[in-house]
C-alpha cells in the first residue's frame, strides 16, 4: 500500500488517535496544535508536529497544506476554531478536508463553508453499537467513502453452504473478500468454498447492498 500524507489539525484525544494510528499504518502524518504541551506529547509518534494557529493561512502554506492527501480538522468542540481552520485549509488549496463536528447543526455549517466530509464520532459510534447490539451476527462495519462499505459477520446456519449456492452477489450485491475460520484467514475464497457456522466473513458492497445483508441477518 502506497504511503499517503495527512495533516491533522488538533492534538486532542480524537486528533491524537487519528494521527498516531495513521502513522502506525505507515503513512506520513503532520500534526499542528496551539498547545506546546500537546505537541510535545505527540511529536515522537508522528512524522512531524508543530505548534501553530491552523486558522492562519500563512502557517498552513508553510506546512504545505495543499500537498497533503487529506486534512483532518480535529477540533470539533470549538466550532469557531473548526470553521476558521476549515476555511483556511480550503483557501490554501487543501485537496480534501475532513472536519470533526459535535452536532448536526455544526455539520451543516461546516459543509457550507467548504468541508468535504464531516464526522460525528460519538454519534456514529452510537449508531454502530446500537446496530451491533440489535444484531449479534454483525461483528463490525464501516464505510468506504460515501457509497460503499465493509461488513464483518458471523456465519449462522442460514448463510452456511458453498459460495456458489449462496449467490451472495446476485442476492444481496455483496462480494466476499475474506473468511476467518478459527484464526486461519482465507483471502478471496473460490466458488467451491463452504461457509460454516462460526466462520467470520468479510463482505464489501454498496451501502444499499450492505443494508440488504443487514436486514437479512435481522430476520
Amino acid at each position: 500500500m502506497k504511503a499517503r500524507q495527512f495533516l491533522v489539525i488538533g492534538a486532542g484525544r480524537f486528533g491524537s488517535a487519528v494521527a498516531t494510528t495513521l502513522y502506525t499504518l505507515g503513512h506520513e502524518v503532520v500534526v499542528i496544535d496551539r498547545s506546546e504541551e500537546a505537541v510535545e506529547a505527540i511529536m515522537s509518534q508522528v512524522t512531524h508536529a508543530a505548534i501553530g494557529d491552523a486558522s492562519d493561512e500563512a502557517t498552513l502554506r508553510k506546512l504545505g497544506c495543499s500537498n497533503f492527501d487529506a486534512v483532518i480538522v480535529a477540533i470539533g468542540d470549538n466550532l469557531e476554531a473548526n470553521i476558521l481552520a476549515t476555511v483556511a485549509a480550503k483557501s490554501v488549496g487543501a485537496k480534501h478536508v475532513i472536519s470533526k463536528v459535535p452536532s448536526t447543526l455544526a455539520a451543516r455549517v461546516l459543509a457550507k463553508v467548504g468541508a468535504d466530509e464531516v464526522i460525528r464520532p460519538e454519534h456514529d459510534m452510537g449508531i454502530r453499537v446500537a446496530k451491533q447490539l440489535a444484531n449479534p451476527s454483525i461483528l463490525d462495519a464501516f464505510n468506504l467513502g460515501s457509497a460503499h462499505g465493509v461488513i464483518e459477520i458471523e456465519i449462522r446456519e442460514r448463510l452456511a453452504g458453498s459460495l456458489e449456492s449462496l449467490r451472495l452477489r446476485n442476492r444481496f450485491g455483496v462480494q466476499l473478500i475474506a473468511v476467518n475460520r478459527a484464526g486461519t484467514l482465507e483471502i478471496g475464497p473460490p466458488a467451491s468454498f463452504e461457509l460454516k457456522p462460526g466462520d467470520r466473513a468479510v463482505l464489501i458492497g454498496s451501502n444499499q447492498a450492505i443494508e440488504r445483508i443487514r436486514e437479512y441477518l435481522s430476520e
